[in-house]
């Protein structure tokens, strides 16, 4: 099809699969010329122009940010820690702390503690997750169990869970279980709320189109409230995984004999 466009004809040029409909798109010619030119000279080069402009400079800049970031904080910590007079004990320079962390990485100590608290870690995740979110479904599907347990939830809300931690340890011990839990009640609640908001975010319209569909409770649930939900649960995860570590170090810190918060208590 040639046709006229600012005084250029047009072409018809294949894109590829999956490009646009029928996969056609219209070009003026001059641009399918210049295209297949720089092709020509790419492959006559045996290489690809290297990517230059204001982006490559962003993206150079962005990551020379991070080390910059680092070496600084590490200055500002290192001249406050000289200046301040403070002791080795309330705040340590980064030398002696970078000594230390050798010191316990060579014996093996960091490495033991921290695959305790690892375990924790990811033991609270899978509790935390299995139970906010199907306590969340149900919250959000059934409004007679949503008023029945609402209150609870809001007054459980208000509990800080480094109050709960002593009370977990003495009824569950002190080992590996009551570190699990108080990990899995830091991460439970924001999960819970990602899973209710996920759900009830999906449009009424599009419950009513797979329902003339005839679709099945597990076609919905799978083609629709999955992927509806998705990225509002992938946000409460986000943040569910960082409150995971906080709740076993802290579980560790009320008492323990093993783990990354007994190894800081000791220091």
């Amino acid at each position: 099809m040639v046709g006229r466009w600012r005084n250029e004809p047009l072409r018809v040029v294949k894109c590829p699969e999956g490009a646009g409909p029928l996969g056609l798109f219209v070009v003026p010619g001059r641009q399918v010329r210049q295209h297949l030119g720089r092709a020509r000279e790419n492959r006559a080069g045996g290489r690809l122009r290297p990517l230059t402009g204001p982006r490559s400079a962003g993206w150079r800049l962005e990551v020379l940010l991070v080390p910059v970031a680092v070496v600084v904080l590490v200055g500002i910590w290192s001249l406050v820690a000289r200046i301040g007079g403070y002791s080795s004990y309330l705040l340590p320079a980064p030398a002696q702390v970078w000594e230390r962390f050798l010191k316990v990485a060579a014996d093996g100590t960091l490495w033991y503690h921290t695959s305790i608290t690892l375990l924790e870690i990811l033991g609270g995740l899978a509790v935390g997750l299995t139970g906010a979110t199907l306590l969340g479904y149900l919250l959000a599907k059934s409004p007679l169990i949503e008023r029945f347990l609402s209150p609870y939830i809001v007054a459980s809300l208000s509990v800080p869970i480094v109050a709960l931690a002593p009370l977990l340890i003495v009824w569950f011990g002190f080992g590996l279980l009551s570190k699990v839990l108080v990990s899995a009640l830091t991460i439970f609640f924001p999960v819970l709320i990602s899973t209710i908001v996920g759900l009830r975010s999906v449009e009424e319209d599009l419950m009513d189109l797979m329902r003339s569909l005839q679709a099945s409770r597990w076609q919905i649930f799978r083609h629709l409230e999955v992927p509806a939900a998705l990225p509002v649960l992938l946000g409460g995860l986000k943040v569910g995984v960082t409150l995971s570590v906080i709740g076993a170090v802290v579980g560790e810190f009320a008492q323990s004999d093993r783990g990354l918060g007994f190894l800081v208590n000791l220091a």
